[in-house]
C-alpha cells in the first residue's frame, strides 16, 4: 500500500552552512525509489509516497543519501499524512484566528513528556505559550519566532538532548498536511 509522507529536513537553506537545492532534493529521493515527490518552500519541506519501509527507515534512507550527496549531516523527521492532519486537528491554539508567524508546531523524533520542559516556567514568557501533544510542541509566539524568547528557552540544547527537533510555521504545517492529502 502506497502511503504519503512528508520529510522535515531540519536546518537547510538558513545562514548559507548546508545548502540543498530543491530540485536536486527531488531527484535524489526520486532516486531512492520515491514516487510523487515535490518540495515545497526552500527551507527542507519534501512530500512522497513510498510503499516501503516506516517513517523511522524512511528519514534514515533519506539523511544518509543527503550526507552521501551533499557532504554534510542533516537531521530528517518522516511524517505521514495521517500523523500531519492530527497535529493540525489538536492544536489548542485558534489558528484560524491567528496570523501563521504566531502559531508554530516543532516536531520531534520521539514522544516527550512535560518533564523535559520541567525547567523552562511558562508563567515568565506570557503572553506566549506552549502546549505539547503527540511528538509535537505547538508554540504560540505573537511577535514571531525570532523575536520569541520562549523559543529560545524551549530550544536549549539540555533540553533536547537525545531528540531531534525540527519546527515549522503553521502555513507550512497546514500546506504539508494538504499536499500528503493530495
Amino acid at each position: 500500500m502506497t502511503t504519503r509522507y512528508a520529510a522535515l529536513l531540519r536546518g537547510i537553506n538558513v545562514g548559507g552552512a548546508k545548502k540543498v537545492p530543491m530540485a536536486e532534493l527531488r531527484t535524489l529521493m526520486e532516486g531512492l525509489g520515491h514516487g510523487d515527490v515535490r518540495t515545497y518552500l526552500q527551507s527542507g519541506n519534501a512530500v512522497f509516497s513510498s510503499d516501503r519501509g516506516d517513517e523511522e527507515s524512511l528519514a534514515a534512507q533519506l539523511a544518509e543519501a543527503v550526507e552521501k550527496h551533499f557532504g554534510f549531516t542533516v537531521g530528517v523527521l518522516v511524517r505521514d499524512h495521517a500523523y500531519l492532519k492530527a497535529v493540525r486537528e489538536a492544536c489548542p491554539f485558534p489558528a484560524a484566528e491567528l496570523e501563521a508567524k504566531q502559531l508554530h508546531a516543532t516536531y520531534f523524533s520521539g514522544p516527550v513528556d512535560v518533564q523535559r520542559f520541567a525547567q523552562v516556567a511558562p508563567d515568565a514568557f506570557l503572553p506566549e505559550e506552549y502546549r505539547l501533544g503527540d511528538r509535537v510542541l505547538y508554540l504560540y509566539a505573537p511577535d514571531g519566532l525570532g523575536r520569541s524568547k520562549l523559543a529560545e528557552a524551549l530550544a536549549r540544547p539540555r533540553l533536547l538532548k537525545g531528540i531531534l527537533a525540527t519546527t515549522r510555521n503553521w502555513n507550512t504545517v497546514v500546506k504539508l498536511e494538504e499536499l500528503t492529502g493530495a
